[in-house]
């Protein structure tokens, strides 16, 4: 085999390996768009079966400000820091004492060098 042909083959492999990933990229987003629907469908069933009104979605506003959100990640923080209790932060090591077995001794793996006469 010759360099161009190498060349090739590589190339053509690496091709093969990037439009794969652009075509599961795209399947997935199919997915994720086919399923949206079907929940929203069955959201809709299920309202109307009980006679209760579906939610109308919730207008947001363009652009939160980041003021908005470090309030709402500290607000969260703290909610959920309130349900862990303190800890000691002391690290305690204890060893275990093993009684002697042949299997995990690494002696008897070893054999012998041979004497040179």
């Amino acid at each position: 085999m010759n360099w161009s042909q190498i060349l090739w083959i590589t190339l053509i492999g690496f091709l093969l390996v990037a439009v794969t990933l652009v075509l599961l990229i795209y399947i997935i987003r199919l997915f994720g768009v086919a399923f949206a629907a079907s929940h929203k469908q069955k959201v809709a069933k299920k309202s109307a079966a009980k006679g209760v009104e579906a939610p109308a979605e919730v207008a947001l506003p363009e652009m939160v400000t980041a003021e908005v959100v470090a309030a709402i990640a500290m607000a969260i923080r703290l909610s959920a820091g309130e349900d862990h209790d303190r800890e000691s932060e002391v690290l305690t090591i204890q060893t275990i004492k093993r009684a002697y077995s042949p299997w995990n001794s690494k002696i008897h793996g070893l054999t012998r060098l041979p004497e040179r006469k």
